[in-house]
């Protein structure tokens, strides 16, 4: 077997994928059918300060190549997941490598910055800081957009951060490379991208929206080529200041190596769990194939290869 390892901010990782925030539940639900101990690490359900019920209505849509949702960041709370979902990640991770990341969002910077403060004293191995939610009405987009609307949320939130910060960003931003630049003179230790593509469906019957809020956010393949265009450019504009993690419709091996050999540390399957609940281990073995047929033996011999 090649060497799938991957070292992100200190940690060594099992595999290059990492299961993607709101598709993966908290691991656990996973943890019967998928051996979690060859993930890169697990992304908690997005979280925010306070519990939300999240958006009413329709929240999912199908698409060709991909899935509209609308779920609106529902979850628990910071406080609740650190009392119970967080205690059943560690259960269901124990004896393994894999790495727990807590996503979190919010629609203030005093919400982001509490939240962060609580979850880094919880021992969270990183923190992934979502700027931008195309599903969510109010907060969260207008620090995706503009590099100085980021800047100010990822400064502050560093300065309460004791824990490794990984900064995820949206497809919305005016510029991708301003935005990357920005987040990492803030202060991101690391950058995932991107987050779900804003976009709207109608129903013919209705004759109305079929969103309550008309747009929210798309993912899964249709969006990968674009996706892989935008980690190209943040890798480029940071330029190895920092670890880059890919994530936008990977849903195979092959998919996973184009992200890795633009220059990306690891990469994030999101949609691709909910077509197949054994994605993530089986992009990892179709991986481990891949680079045992070409006689690769480490992901760095690779990553960034395709850049000249």
């Amino acid at each position: 077997m090649s060497n799938l390892h991957v070292s992100l901010l200190g940690k060594t990782l099992p595999g290059p994928v990492i299961a993607a925030s709101g598709t993966f539940g908290y691991g656990v639900e996973y943890g019967e059918i998928v051996d979690l101990g060859v993930l890169g690490g697990v992304c908690s359900k997005g979280l925010t300060l306070n519990p939300k019920y999240g958006n009413e209505g329709e929240r999912l849509l199908e698409t060709p190549s991909g899935l509209i949702n609308s779920i609106g960041l529902q979850n628990p709370g910071v406080r609740h997941f650190i009392d119970n979902e967080l205690p059943a990640m560690r259960a269901a991770l124990a004896g393994t490598d894999t790495a727990i990341l807590a996503n979190l969002g919010g629609g203030c910077i005093e919400d982001y910055e509490e939240g962060c403060e609580l979850l880094c004293r919880a021992g969270v191995d990183f923190v992934e800081l979502n700027i931008s939610c195309p599903n969510v009405k109010h907060g969260g987009i207008a620090y995706g957009v503009k590099p100085e609307s980021a800047k100010e949320v990822v400064s502050r939130v560093r300065r309460v951060c004791s824990r490794p910060l990984i900064v995820k960003m949206s497809p919305q931003a005016e510029d991708i490379g301003r935005m990357a630049a920005a987040c990492v003179e803030a202060g991101a230790d690391a950058l995932s991208l991107v987050n779900t593509f804003q976009a709207c469906a109608i129903d013919l019957e209705k004759r109305r929206p079929v969103f309550n809020n008309i747009f929210a956010g798309l993912s899964g393949p249709a969006v990968r080529p674009i996706a892989l265009r935008m980690v190209w450019q943040a890798v480029g504009a940071v330029d190895g200041a920092v670890p880059v993690i890919g994530l936008g419709g990977i849903a195979s091996g092959e998919d996973a190596l184009q992200f890795i050999m633009a220059g990306a540390a690891a990469v994030q399957v999101g949609t691709a769990n909910f077509a197949d609940p054994h994605a993530c281990q089986r992009i990892t073995r179709e991986i481990d194939q891949w680079m045992d047929a070409h006689g690769v033996n480490s992901l760095d011999e690779i990553r960034g290869c395709a850049r000249g």
